[in-house]
């Protein structure tokens, strides 16, 4: 069995590219009361397939509630959406993401709570541990920003790289100090999987795992998501600012988190790595101030 290290970190955001349709809709179409309410509440997200989304429906139904899905291709897309006015809601991101786009959008969505954070694993189809990866060879992480810089994480609380200053949830490649035990390799986040016959080791997405014939218990190592650097990491519901008090829409934060047929849902489709969290909202939105002066301290 492959030697495994938990690394103090944070938690990642799956990937769920499915492709889907996007119907627009006017600014008026949600905007529920705290009542039960005949309007139908929009909310947008990424991997509307996943079984669990329809129990969540039902349940909000259930508290009078009636929910329409939007999915999406691309993450790029639900924010510009809901901002628009054209959802309600939406949920798909984490707080580093959410903080990411409203600095670059000069936006204001907010956090109105928490779902679940996800370990984010580094595997090998070469090696059994860390120790085992050879000085000089290539580790393959995610390209895209986020994910690159918890990967970078990893595998510096793996002993395999150093970061300048230490690293943060900004680091990049260019940031791996040449002393390193090995070099680093970004990648678009669906080939880490399938570069693992070409690299010693790769940092791979949970939802690409399976590309890779592996299964989340090959990891040789994982970061932490009880660590409290993780809140960033965690994956939220966002509303528009004016809406962050919306007695249904907080209510349907709570539907999702206190549902257990939902959350086993979620757990099913993650193939167990769901971390689930009730974060609160005051501390989300704290998190969400923090990144969002870091964002544009770096610019």
């Amino acid at each position: 069995m492959s030697k495994k290290f938990t690394i103090a970190a944070a938690a990642a955001l799956p990937l769920a590219l499915l492709l889907a349709g996007c119907a627009g809709a006017s600014a008026e179409t949600g905007g529920a009361d705290a009542a039960g309410t005949d309007e139908v509440i929009r909310i947008g997200v990424v991997g509307a397939g996943d079984p669990y989304w329809e129990t969540y429906k039902e349940a909000a139904a259930a508290e009078g509630i009636e929910v329409e899905l939007v999915d999406f291709s691309e993450y790029t897309q639900p924010n510009p959406a809901l901002s628009a006015g054209e959802l309600d809601l939406n949920q798909f991101q984490h707080v580093i993401y959410l903080a990411t786009y409203n600095v670059a959008s000069e936006d204001d969505l907010q956090p109105i709570g928490a779902t679940a954070i996800y370990p984010l694993g580094l595997y090998s189809s070469q090696y059994e541990s860390v120790e085992d990866i050879p000085e000089g060879a290539t580790v393959a992480v995610p390209n895209d920003e986020s994910n690159q810089a918890r990967g970078l994480l990893v595998l510096q609380s793996a002993g395999l790289i150093e970061l300048k200053d230490g690293g943060s949830i900004f680091s990049t490649v260019a940031d791996v100090e040449p002393s390193s035990k090995v070099t680093v390799e970004a990648l678009d986040a669906a080939l880490t999987a399938t570069s693992l016959p070409d690299v010693a080791a790769a940092i791979i997405n949970n939802d690409f795992v399976a590309d890779a014939g592996l299964s989340f218990q090959d990891a040789i190592a994982v970061d932490d998501p009880s660590d409290p650097n993780a809140l960033p990491y965690v994956n939220i519901f966002a509303a528009r600012a004016e809406d962050a008090d919306n007695p249904t829409y907080l209510k349907l934060v709570e539907i999702y988190q206190n549902t257990q047929e939902v959350l086993d849902g979620v757990q099913d489709a993650s193939g167990g790595t769901a971390v689930f969290v009730d974060t609160p909202a005051e501390d989300l939105v704290a998190s969400l101030t923090d990144v969002e002066e870091d964002v544009r301290a770096t610019q």
